[in-house]
């Protein structure tokens, strides 16, 4: 076995909404597996807290970070603007920054909806057009977006977080028959209900709860580790073969029956 299949030395990545839960676990996995690793998130102290959290964590591992706010089209600009002029490159881009107002469909105004779709779905799609120069000076190279199961399924996060993020899983799809000629994979991962701080309210009706482990067949809430390794895998030497896909990672939520 070659073990250079199965870690990330020498390659950079970006993270977005990498301050919480499931970008902040992603960076933390990458970083075990080798990478450099740049993270990016809106609020700049709690991004402050993560990198030097990280960066203690994982000491010979360059950790560096932006704090913008992505659903902003001049920010996301100015992202890689700073990305470039680091000159590190750039190997790996995980779309993970999202954001969501659960209502009925006729409820939204349409500034908040809007808002949903620039956070969930175009920050990805300009992102990913920026990365492209940096990622095809490479032989290979991967993006991997967090979708989720409400991409895939109905469930209770209102119509436009499931658009959005049916809209990103397509968008994975397109971008990975267009570009493997240019040397990048493109997949997704696709979460269930995973313990983060944006979750934890409503885990903590007991009623609610029991409701999702019913329909969870291996009867517990993921963890953000539990994703993150997703991510990793897709972004492996080992998983060279791999684009377009979309990985659940739900406990069994999708292949629930009766």
């Amino acid at each position: 076995m070659n073990p250079h299949r199965w870690r990330l030395d020498g390659q950079v990545a970006l993270v977005t909404g990498a301050s919480f839960g499931i970008g902040r676990a992603i960076a933390a996995e990458l970083l075990a597996f080798g990478a450099d690793v740049l993270l990016a998130a809106r609020d700049a102290d709690h991004l402050e807290t993560a990198r030097t959290e990280l960066e203690e964590e994982f000491p010979g591992r360059a950790v560096r970070a932006f704090a913008g706010d992505l659903a902003d089209g001049e920010q996301r600009r100015e992202l890689f603007d700073w990305v470039e002029d680091l000159g590190c490159g750039l190997n790996i881009l995980v779309n993970n920054v999202g954001n969501n107002h659960s209502r009925a469909a006729m409820d939204y105004a349409e500034d908040e909806w809007r808002a949903l779709f620039e956070t969930n779905l175009f920050s990805a799609w300009e992102l990913s057009r920026y990365a492209y120069p940096l990622l095809t000076r490479h032989a290979s190279s991967s993006i991997v977006n967090i979708g989720s199961v409400s991409g895939l399924t109905h469930v209770r996060t209102g119509a436009v977080y499931g658009m959005s993020k049916a809209a990103l899983h397509q968008l994975t799809k397109n971008l990975a028959c267009e570009w493997a000629g240019d040397g990048i994979r493109v997949n997704a991962v696709a979460p269930w209900y995973i313990r983060t701080r944006r979750t934890s309210p409503k885990l903590a009706e007991p009623d609610y709860y029991e409701e999702v482990i019913a329909r969870t067949p291996m009867g517990r809430v993921g963890e953000p580790e539990e994703v993150a390794a997703a991510v990793a895998f897709l972004c492996l030497p080992a998983s060279s073969y791999i684009t377009g896909e979309c990985i659940a990672v739900d406990g069994g939520f999708l292949r629930y029956g009766f």
